[in-house]
């Protein structure tokens, strides 16, 4: 969960006659955004841990969102503190670990035999993905809170302070630099940067998704996802976050206090909209847009933007992570690091698990019936689903 929170709305108890709660509206201690507290379920599906493994400090003490990858046989992941290793996916076993030491925050992107990672102190750095060896690193001008991406070609690494930059994949040069409007408050974080055939698709605070051709650094089209409203900066908080999903030609993302889109890419226009507020992003599957408002709701809307298929209300509040379909389900950890399955066809939770109490910011991995979790703490795990019914 991101450092702020909008109001809890009401929830409405249904009263016989004129009976009133006693003390519960005048009650100086209620408070309308406290997490709602977890209930038993009827499990549905057993969450057995196949291997767990440990990779540095986690996500530190700054907040980040640091997401492991997977590539074939191998996880990679990296820590706050500057460790980055290759996992092998059947037992857990380290096919290499190097320490970086200098502090990590965006991270992990790759392409061919190459890692890429943002740090904090300002820097897109390149490994060699056979050893973690240093290819190359190349200075910005803020923190870089989101995984950089290559094409064989050029590098794009998106910045806390609203810039869009291009590298050279060989040398690292960087080769041109987009600026966007950096409100006066924002969230702390970035949405990581898409990039697919020649152009780079990014998401700012200011609410706008932007795609730039990354030979020359032109923008070719821009798209609001939201308009902030409200007096307060608080209020006109619109950030884009969360994880993007591209499927040619749609783009899906989400904004804070703001809306959930489908965008043609072909053209920059949106095709249809929902009214959301989340941070941590969007995920498809069965047909499905999945997103986790900041209430705690997880929404379950039809690709092609005719409605809503399933909503669970029933975690309000708890700091959802990003939902990931796994199997027939939909994975989400919240912010005391229980994990919950919920089924995708009617939003059912049927599974529960604690893999870090420290909870999991980071995006989770699915590949078959098997899902990757790396905690706050630096714990990742890999668990195999398998229906009890």
């Amino acid at each position: 969960m991101k450092w702020l929170r909008p109001a809890l709305l009401a929830v409405l108890l249904p009263l016989s006659g004129c009976e009133t709660v006693t003390g519960w509206f005048d009650d100086e201690d209620f408070d309308a955004t406290a997490p709602v507290e977890l209930t038993d379920i009827e499990e549905q599906v057993d969450i057995d841990s196949a291997w767990s493994t440990s990779v540095g400090d986690g996500q530190g003490d700054g907040f980040y969102q640091i997401n492991p990858i997977l590539d074939n046989d191998l996880i990679y992941a990296a820590s706050a503190d500057g460790e980055v290793a290759a996992i092998e996916t059947d037992r857990g076993r380290e096919r290499w670990a190097v320490d970086l030491e200098i502090p990590i925050s965006g991270g992990v992107g790759k392409f061919g035999d190459s890692l890429f990672l943002g740090g904090a102190d300002g820097f897109v750095i390149r490994l060699s993905a056979t050893d973690g060896s240093v290819v190359w690193q190349t200075a910005v001008s803020g923190e870089v809170l989101s995984a950089p991406q290559g094409d064989g070609r050029f590098v794009v690494a998106q910045s806390y302070d609203g810039k869009l930059n291009g590298f050279d994949y060989e040398s690292g040069e960087r080769l041109w630099t987009y600026s966007s409007d950096v409100p006066v408050l924002t969230l702390r974080g970035t949405s990581t940067p898409i990039l697919s055939d020649g152009v780079a698709i990014a998401g700012f605070a200011e609410g706008k998704v932007v795609a730039i051709e990354v030979e020359t650094g032109n923008v070719l089209w821009e798209s609001r996802v939201a308009i902030p409203e409200g007096r307060s900066e608080i209020e006109r908080i619109i950030d884009i976050d969360g994880t993007m999903v591209y499927l040619g030609p749609e783009l899906f993302v989400s904004s804070y206090q703001g809306r959930l889109v489908s965008i043609d890419t072909s053209t920059g226009r949106k095709r249809w909209q929902r009214n959301v507020s989340s941070v941590s992003g969007v995920s498809m599957g069965f047909g499905n847009v999945y997103v986790a408002d900041e209430d705690g709701t997880v929404s379950a809307f039809l690709r092609n933007g005719q409605g809503v298929r399933w909503q669970n209300i029933v975690l309000g509040y708890r700091g959802l992570s990003r939902p990931t379909p796994i199997s027939s389900y939909v994975a989400v950890v919240d912010f005391e690091g229980y994990l919950h399955l919920l089924s995708q066809v009617d939003g059912r939770i049927v599974g529960r698990e604690r893999p870090d109490s420290d909870g999991a910011r980071a995006d989770m991995i699915a590949d078959g019936n098997r899902l990757y979790v790396y905690g706050n703490g630096g714990r990742l795990v890999a668990y195999d689903l398998r229906s009890l019914e």
